[in-house]
């Protein structure tokens, strides 16, 4: 079976820059907490190649369709293994999706949020394969999101030992 790596490369997709925190924000936190065999990957929102906040902003179902939307969390899943990537060193070492909380900055009256995060567990299942991407998933709307993003995943993945 091909990598992670050559899944994403045969899909045409980049893992984006770390992102490129606005002036003035601190963010006190990994982006990723390895903790024995779990990766804890906090929530990520949409990137741009460079690392920037991707647009459009705003809340789905006002600013965005669902369309935008789905498309916003697909960046997101590439902004998360952007991040595991540098955190694990390879993608390959991922042996299971545990977990995914997606949330949409939805409008009022706004509830197709599993469809925007299908966005995600799409580009998860597209990379890893049905027995590695497979996940528990919970896809919620916000009243808001920080800095006006449309969607925010946070997940939990099993690893292996750099060892194995």
């Amino acid at each position: 079976m091909p990598t992670a790596e050559q899944r994403l490369k045969a899909l045409g997709l980049t893992l984006p820059q770390p992102l490129k925190v606005p002036p003035g924000v601190v963010l006190p936190f990994q982006f990723v907490r390895v903790h024995g065999n779990r990766a804890f990957i906090s929530g990520h929102g949409p990137t741009d190649a460079d690392g920037s906040l991707a647009q459009p902003l705003g809340k789905v179902g006002r600013e965005l369709d669902v369309a935008q939307g789905t498309a916003a969390a697909r960046l997101v899943g590439l902004a998360v293994l952007g991040s595991l990537q540098r955190a694990l060193g390879d993608l390959d070492r991922i042996t299971a999706w545990t977990r995914v909380f997606g949330m949409v900055n939805s409008a009022p009256g706004f509830n197709r949020q599993p469809a925007v995060i299908n966005g995600f567990s799409d580009l998860v299942l597209e990379v890893f394969g049905p027995k590695v991407g497979a996940h528990a998933r919970s896809a919620v709307g916000m009243a808001e999101l920080p800095f006006d993003i449309p969607v925010e995943v946070e997940a939990e993945v099993e690893i292996r030992s750099q060892e194995s």
